[in-house]
């Protein structure tokens, strides 16, 4: 994880540039319409912010979080609250979310830590929140263009899913990358609710 900060640190400009104009809209209402109006919401692993942004404006109660402190700061201007310099093993809320958008920011997780980070982030989901993230799709893990990537195809993520007896698999489907004019780049996308006893007694 940290190659990754560190490639963030030091590539912070460029990369916000380069993705803080890029359209989520279709999959970010595909999130909004699980969650109850005005809810609270932890984007993890923020960059740019340009989701967190989304959010704000949609009347959401966000908490953007980056690893990278360059990246913290460029998106705390951008989105005008303060982001939280925080890694994935920092994680100690404790069921405060109606809802998680990972984009792009687990996929950063080695293998040997996942299920690990996996549990911290479920812990701060309400019951009856919603969690979204994305992967690329392939079965590739290790370091990628400066940053370590942790690849998932369809069925390796159903099975991390399973062992998770709280979370409910609500869609999972491929996409290709926004930002790919060729389309060689397919990502994974996942949603998925952590369930809630009191309503199912």
């Amino acid at each position: 994880m940290l190659d990754s900060i560190d490639y963030y640190n030091k590539h912070a400009n460029l990369y916000f540039e380069n993705t803080v104009e890029l359209d989520m809209k279709d999959t970010l209402e595909k999130f909004i319409i699980l969650l109850p109006e005005g809810g609270e919401i932890l984007d993890l692993g923020c960059g740019s912010g340009r989701d967190s942004l989304y959010l704000i404006q949609k009347g959401f109660d966000v908490t953007a979080i980056d690893g990278s402190k360059e990246l913290c700061e460029l998106a705390s201007i951008h989105i005008g609250q303060d982001v939280l310099h925080m890694q994935f093993c920092e994680l100690d809320f404790d069921e405060v979310f109606d809802g998680i958008w990972a984009c792009a920011s687990l996929l950063h997780t080695a293998p040997d830590n996942f299920e690990e980070i996996f549990g911290k982030v479920i812990k701060c989901l309400k019951p009856g929140g919603v969690l979204y993230m994305s992967f690329k799709h392939g079965d590739f893990s290790g370091i990628r263009n400066g940053r370590y990537f942790n690849d998932f195809k369809t069925k390796g993520m159903k099975d991390i899913i399973n062992k998770f007896t709280e979370l409910e698999l609500l869609e999972l489907w491929k996409s290709p990358d926004v930002r790919d004019e060729k389309g060689d780049e397919v990502w994974l996308n996942v949603l998925a609710r952590k369930k809630d006893e009191e309503k199912q007694v």
